[in-house]
């Protein structure tokens, strides 16, 4: 039986190291699913970051999840940069005419890792009826374990997430979650 030479062994070491990296990352780096979690299961957990008070994308002041309490608030994370962002923004317009026109919530945007100028063209290119803050620092974002976008996250008037959306929103998804939002106030 043949030995493995000197290269064939630092090949199998370097090989068993990138192994052993990889499931590392894959056990410790994974996405943070806590609330996905709960809201799977049916809990309804509080949403995290209430008291966080963020800038207005129009730098009229700040607004935090606590100032809205008692209405729906639809938070959804976005940026300039993003297509799925732009291509789901008409069906959060609707969502913010008729939370609007019912008097029981809000849209609020908010603009992640994205600069003023360009959130600001983003807004007004893609009719943003509603409010956005900017979370540049990531003060709000890592609370939803958001990491990519878009995201959002549906939050009932008692504070609770009811519904949680990872990706590109859908019209159906939206009018659902608003619906159970409804249900719970």
């Amino acid at each position: 039986m043949k030995r493995p030479g000197p290269i064939s062994l630092v090949v199998i070491v370097l090989a068993l190291g990138v192994v052993g990296l990889l499931i590392y990352g894959v056990a410790a780096g994974g996405d943070d699913s806590s609330l996905d979690a709960a809201v799977q299961k049916g809990e309804q957990p509080v949403a995290p970051g209430a008291d966080v008070a963020l800038p207005l994308l129009d730098g009229k002041g700040a607004l935090s999840l606590d100032e809205l309490r008692g209405k729906i608030v639809v938070v959804n994370f976005w940026a300039s940069w993003c297509e799925p962002c732009a291509e789901e923004a008409p069906i959060l317009v609707r969502a913010q005419k008729d939370l609007r026109r019912e008097g029981d919530g809000t849209v609020v945007g908010v603009t992640y890792k994205d600069f003023a100028d360009e959130s600001r063209a983003f807004a007004r290119r893609n009719g943003l009826n509603y409010p956005s803050v900017r979370d540049d620092k990531l003060d709000l974002a890592p609370l939803f374990g958001t990491t990519k976008l878009p995201e959002t996250f549906v939050v009932d008037p008692r504070g609770r997430v009811v519904a949680i959306g990872r990706g590109q929103l859908t019209g159906r998804f939206l009018e659902g979650a608003i619906a159970r939002a409804r249900a719970q106030g």
